[in-house]
């Protein structure tokens, strides 16, 4: 695998580490707040408390740490000008075990709580089951996504992939154990005022990936980031683009105020969460919808059209 400085500059490398990146090649891990608070207060995330999975045993990753075509404002990275994905990119078998071996580098200082945490948590963050291919940049300009997928289920892992969507073609193709589309936006005018994609077509491209969800085996999801004062109305039209993909989930979260999205948000655009429920259900009245759980301190409602199985195996 090629060294970090081969592929990003020393400038981003310094902002990626000062913010505890585990950097390696084009791809980065990070530990989890939740993670951290798993194992320091036995507290939990609330993908844990929705789907079931470990919140100390999760392992979140990229492996296109500074790649996206969009430039949102919510964003908790700096905005970067477009950059071609590297064509001398690394193996996904690589990625796993540098993704893996980064985490444990992560954790390491944790030994010496070892007696708080208890032994056996500890093994098991030290050994994780579940990734996020989540944490920064867009998942799908990786053009060996699918594969890296399969390398993380070969290893027991359940697979969660956040995209843009606007990669249709690699998006659709996915199989992880939950696909996720991020849609911010009820319309093409919000869409480029909260996304500033960089590319032209990006609203077109977003649209064809909801079409294209019903057909995918994956369990969906529809994730939106609601900003106050930007983009928490017209829930008519987010209903309409939420029909056309017809998820197993919908999940709304609060925008956090966080990292360099400071720079341009304010504290104020950051709702509370009883205005994400009301979101929610004004929302769902177009949708029909159960109503599946909630989360305060994550600031997040989920909503399940019912034809999975919430809690993963």
């Amino acid at each position: 695998m090629k060294a970090v400085e081969h592929y990003l500059d020393k400038e981003t490398i310094e902002m990626l580490r000062r913010q505890h990146y585990g950097l390696f090649g084009h791809s980065a891990a990070k530990l989890c707040h939740w993670t951290k608070v798993s194992l320091t207060k036995g507290q939990v995330c609330y993908k844990q408390k929705f789907y079931g999975i470990q919140s100390h045993r999760c392992l979140q990753m990229t492996p296109a740490v500074s790649w996206c075509q969009h430039n949102c404002v919510f964003c908790w990275r700096p905005l970067t000008p477009p950059k071609k994905f590297p064509e001398d990119f690394s193996e996904p078998s690589e990625i796993v075990e540098e993704s893996i071996a980064t985490q444990r580098m992560l954790l390491s200082g944790y030994g010496a709580l070892r007696e708080q945490i208890g032994e056996k948590k500890l093994e098991g963050a030290l050994n994780p089951n579940q990734v996020a291919i989540s944490l920064a940049g867009e998942p799908t300009l990786y053009p060996a996504l699918r594969e890296l997928v399969e390398e993380y289920k070969k290893r027991g892992f359940s697979t969660f992939v956040v995209s843009n969507g606007l990669a249709t073609e690699m998006f659709s193709s996915l199989n992880p154990t939950q696909l996720y589309l991020s849609l911010d936006a009820p319309n093409e005018e919000i869409h480029r005022k909260v996304n500033s994609p960089m590319e032209k077509d990006s609203w077109e491209k977003i649209n064809r990936s909801l079409e294209a969800m019903p057909s995918i085996k994956a369990r969906t999801v529809i994730r939106m980031t609601a900003i106050k004062g930007m983009n928490m109305s017209h829930a008519k039209e987010y209903a309409a683009l939420i029909e056309k993909a017809n998820p197993d989930f919908l999940e709304i979260k609060s925008y956090m105020f966080v990292g360099y999205s400071r720079q341009r948000m304010k504290e104020e655009n950051m709702p509370v969460h009883s205005e994400i429920v009301d979101f929610a259900e004004k929302v769902n009245k177009h949708l029909g919808y159960t109503f599946a759980g909630e989360s305060a301190p994550s600031r997040v409602v989920l909503l399940s059209s019912g034809k999975k199985k919430q809690r993963i195996e």
